[in-house]
């Protein structure tokens, strides 16, 4: 690495510019419902456009992935400020529907070509210690959640407007296209160490990269969906749900904070075998408990998903380095595109349990418009405190699968270090 770069402020800027991508997760979660009072949104509206942060991600870190050897990362990130920069400012002065949409999925895009860029920086920047810098790099998304929770939550109870709530990311905003613009970058980890292009794209078939491409579909729903949408599906059964998602994001931030001696003392697919224990006993909890034991379920779950992304990030870029910056950007694109798949579905579903709870015949426009306290509204609140925790219940299923899977990744891993080293003895 060249003697001009300096490594502390690139991760640094870094941390800034996945700081931008998390508060407009956090404010986002906060402002759903605000959305779909004031433009009259039902719940699969409100859900796509949640979705769209999502298409756009997978869009830009795919594509980011497969030219950042070529152009650099520098450049990726010029443009994904200027992709954060034109999303926030229209969602300031959104009006309706479409430009909501518009706007979030132009965030999405620069969310995209963040991590498209900052991945293969961090691992480039830390070669040696690539899963626990990656957790570090991480933890600003968690924490950056627990930031705009707390404005979206604060700024609400003091009546200040949504568009400053918003506003408040142009901060970090400007500050990370500051920096990047003035630091030197290196070149991607797999360009410095001479794999080529082709050997790249070819790694790409191992059967181990498929599999955790495919386990990140799971890691990636079970951690953003269920944090995305713990507002909409907890509001009828707690009186601060956003609070819920401040308290497992905030777990996630000190999780990943100490991931240093968790990583090196279970090894990432020990890791990851112990998050979907954790993932599933949360959700179980946040769907099956009120009270203050719905934060209990919150600690659990924040436990559980604290690892996910990062370690599966870190796993592929230590165990399959040839895959190089497409590689960890083709992970990072299905778990994103996953995600848009499975909150569009689920949006739908969600209307329908709440249609079913409601007297035949309902319509559930006219629910929605019913003015609070009426029957139709209090009818309408407890149909939603039925469909929230039977959405919660569906997406259960889903860590406990990655349990299986992750269990015979740990036994497969380990049989692979015993081959190795009886290679090495014999050798």
């Amino acid at each position: 690495m060249q003697s001009t770069i300096q490594r502390g402020q690139l991760f640094w800027a870094s941390c800034l510019a996945l700081l931008v991508t998390s508060l407009s997760f956090g404010i986002r979660a906060g402002l759903l419902n605000t959305w779909g009072d004031q433009f009259h949104l039902n719940a699969e509206q409100i859900a796509t456009i949640a979705a769209t942060a999502f298409w756009g991600f997978p869009l830009a870190v795919v594509i980011g992935g497969m030219v950042v050897d070529a152009i650099g990362m520098k450049r990726l990130l010029v443009l994904a400020f200027i992709f954060h920069l034109a999303g926030i400012l229209l969602t300031i002065f959104a009006s309706g529907y479409w430009s909501l949409f518009i706007s979030t999925l132009l965030i999405g895009i620069a969310n995209g070509t963040v991590e498209a860029a900052c991945n293969p920086l961090v691992t480039s920047l830390y070669p040696d210690n690539k899963t626990t810098k990656l957790n570090h790099f991480h933890l600003w998304f968690p924490g950056g959640i627990v930031i705009g929770s707390l404005i979206s939550y604060f700024f609400g109870k003091a009546g200040i407007n949504w568009q400053i709530q918003v506003g408040m990311m142009l901060l970090p905003t400007l500050a990370y296209g500051y920096l990047f613009s003035r630091l030197k970058f290196p070149v991607t980890e797999r360009v410095a160490s001479g794999v080529s292009t082709g050997e790249m794209y070819r790694s790409l078939g191992n059967p181990l990269f498929i599999f955790m491409f495919i386990c990140m579909f799971g890691t990636a729903i079970t951690e953003l969906f269920t944090g995305q949408w713990i507002d909409l599906l907890l509001k009828n059964v707690t009186d601060n749900p956003i609070l819920i998602l401040a308290v497992s994001t905030g777990v996630m931030v000190l999780g990943r904070g100490l991931a240093e001696p968790v990583v090196h003392r279970l090894s990432p697919q020990g890791v990851l075998l112990i998050s979907a224990i954790l993932a599933a006993a949360g959700i179980y909890l946040l769907g099956h408990t009120t009270g203050n034991m719905v934060f209990v379920g919150a600690l659990v779950f924040g436990i559980g998903v604290c690892y996910f992304w990062p370690t599966m990030l870190g796993f592929v870029a230590e165990n399959l380095p040839k895959t190089g910056a497409v590689g960890l950007n083709l992970m990072g694109g299905a778990g994103m595109f996953a995600v848009s798949i499975y909150m569009m579905f689920m949006g739908g579903y969600y209307d329908k349990l709440v249609a079913e709870k409601l007297p035949a015949g309902a319509v559930l426009a006219d629910y929605n418009a019913a003015p609070a306290g009426s029957e139709m509204a209090n009818a309408l609140g407890e149909a939603k405190k039925a469909a929230g925790p039977a959405v919660l219940d569906a997406t259960l299923v889903i860590p406990i699968v990655l349990t299986v899977a992750f269990a015979g990744l740990l036994i497969y891993m380990r049989g692979r270090k015993k081959t190795q080293q009886l290679t090495v003895a014999g050798a």
